[in-house]
This record gives C-alpha cells, structure tokens and sequence, in this order.
C-alpha cells in the first residue's frame, strides 16, 4: 500500500496525460479488476480529448487560408471584368492585368499560408497519435499490474 500512496503523490507531480490516468487505477488499486478497468478508461476519456483538442485548429487555418485565396482569386477576376467592360481601350490591358495580378497574387498568398500549416498540423497530428497510442500501451501494462496485485490481495 505503501508504494501506491508514493505512486500517487508521484503522479501528483506531474500535469502530463499518462500520470493522471494512471492515477485514477491507482487510486482503485484495492477495488476489483473491472473498477480499476473502469476507473483508468473514465479518466482517459477527459484527458485524451484535451491532447487532440487543438490540432483542428491548424487544420481549420489552412482551409480557410486556402479558401481566403480562392475568395481574392474570384474577387480579382471579377475586378478585371468589369473593369474592362467599362474603360477605354488604351486602358483595358493596364486594368486587366492588374486584376488578374491580383487574383494571382491572392492566391499565392493562400497557399504561401496554407501549405506549411497544412505540413505542420499533419506532423503535430502524427505525434499526437503516436502519443496516444504510448499512453494506451502503458495504462494497459499499468491495468495488468494492478489487476494482478488485486487478484492477489484476495
């Protein structure tokens, strides 16, 4: 019991994912196997969301990004043509140029803003998997531990 208690004033310390699962078993460590199963699953699924929580948030900025550049791509377009449609002649490729420069420009400027946000949210969501993934492992070497230590108790 003795190891337990130092167990968890040692998960205490910690703010990381897998201690305060880990916690949650010990603190059933003299319950039956299915409470200690019980306890560390419940825990998990308010600590595990909060790792995935922000990572949309990257994907999000790279599609409105993305879309923002299609937006000014449009706007451009539009610009030009009804730019055209109402000067002079000796204006007209001035006038269309311009719009159609801005559409490219806008554009780019999406995609400038798009892309490494895309790669950075596909590398943070690699990671946040691979972290998960660990956590899954070791509570699952935690529960057979604890759940041998209760079946020996009785």
């Amino acid at each position: 019991e003795n190891n337990i208690d130092k167990a968890i004033t040692l998960c205490d310390r910690s703010k990381a994912a897998l201690p305060r699962i880990i916690r949650a078993g010990l603190e059933k460590s003299l319950m039956e196997p299915e409470e200690i199963q019980s306890a560390l699953e419940l825990r998990a699924l308010t600590v595990l969301p909060k790792l995935e929580k922000r990572t949309g948030y990257l994907s999000m900025t790279a599609n409105v990004a993305t879309l923002l550049g299609l937006l000014g791509t449009i706007w451009g377009l539009i610009q030009s043509f009804q730019a055209v449609a109402h000067a002079d002649a000796s204006q007209k490729a001035a006038l269309l140029s311009g719009g159609i420069a801005l559409a490219l420009n806008t554009t780019a400027f999406g995609l400038i803003v798009a892309i490494p946000i895309m790669f950075l949210y596909s590398i943070l969501l690699e990671r946040t998997n691979e972290s998960i993934d660990e956590i899954n492992e070791n509570v699952g070497v935690i529960y057979q531990a604890l759940s041998r230590r209760a079946k020996a108790n009785k």
